[in-house]
């Protein structure tokens, strides 16, 4: 994530959560740590996964005390071992223990997609299929959880609802079908744009088709009616497969032959990389 991200759209993020874990002080360190006292911690890897969301760790502390010094042994993407020290952080106590949840809570969630999403890009390895997240993710999270997927491996879908033209079957419904709600946004949106519709079945992939879609979904259809959906599009549009699409279930549409395979899952379901904040030990005497 680089500075400019970082700072215009980031930082505010980066804030709220520590207002929300903070909010009027850190009664637990005010009470052991009156004075400042500068002293060092170690990141500590508990499981074996790929980390990810090293600067946002970084600057929770920034954000909070310029002061702190943080050395990294290891870089995003890096696949890191159970026991591995990852970083080592020094400066006032104080301020290491009052961020360390929230920075700890950014390092475990983006390390956790980044893994689950390598998992499953490691599984599509030696197709041409590539794995895209959604926008099914945590509310003010999703610039965090969509790096993570790229850290991982994956591709990032539309970021949001400006970024893309996707017409589901709601939308499909209130334009009176899938032939108008194209000519619709044909006549709307900049050339620029390419049009997505997401299809159900048969029917709607051949609609699709007609109406000039240039790119059709295939919703949580059975993997014979997408072979025959492939069939039918042939080259006219490219496809993505999309519904329920997990570590578990990825394995049998790696040959299905389509452009482009959507999990939710890999930002809503991934589990946390179990990493942690040790070894605390105070540089000076600390007064009270």
């Amino acid at each position: 994530m680089n500075k400019i991200t970082m700072e215009l759209n980031a930082d505010e993020l980066i804030l709220l959560a520590l207002k929300e874990d903070i909010t009027f002080g850190d009664i637990s360190s005010d009470a052991v740590l009156p004075n400042a006292c500068r002293g060092s911690v170690e990141l500590i890897a508990k499981q074996d996964g790929v980390i990810a969301g090293l600067k946002v760790f970084a600057r929770v502390f920034e954000l909070l005390d310029k002061e702190i010094e943080i050395e990294f042994m290891v870089s995003d993407g890096d696949l890191v071992k159970s026991g591995q020290k990852l970083a080592m952080l020094r400066g006032d106590l104080h301020s290491l223990l009052s961020g360390e949840r929230t920075a700890l809570n950014y390092l475990q969630h983006m390390s956790g997609i980044a893994t689950y999403t390598r998992s499953i890009v490691e599984i599509l390895e030696g197709s041409d299929i590539k794995l895209l997240d959604t926008r099914k993710t945590t509310p003010c999270n999703r610039i965090f959880e969509k790096y993570a997927v790229k850290v991982g491996g994956g591709n990032n879908h539309r970021f949001n609802l400006s970024d893309g033209v996707m017409l589901k079957d709601n939308h499909i419904a209130a334009a009176g079908g899938i032939k108008n709600a194209v000519k619709m946004a044909r006549n709307t949106v900049s050339f620029v744009r390419k049009i997505e519709i997401e299809a159900e079945n048969l029917d709607m992939v051949r609609e699709a088709i007609e109406a000039g879609a240039d790119i059709i979904m295939l919703d949580n259809m059975d993997y014979e009616t997408m072979k025959e959906a492939l069939k039918i599009i042939d080259g006219k549009a490219e496809t993505e497969c999309s519904g329920n699409i997990t570590a578990e279930n990825v394995a049998k549409l790696a040959d299905l032959g389509v452009n482009y395979i959507s999990s939710g899952a890999i930002t809503h379901s991934a589990p946390i990389l179990d990493i942690s904040m040790k070894n605390m030990h105070s540089e000076e005497i600390c007064k009270v």
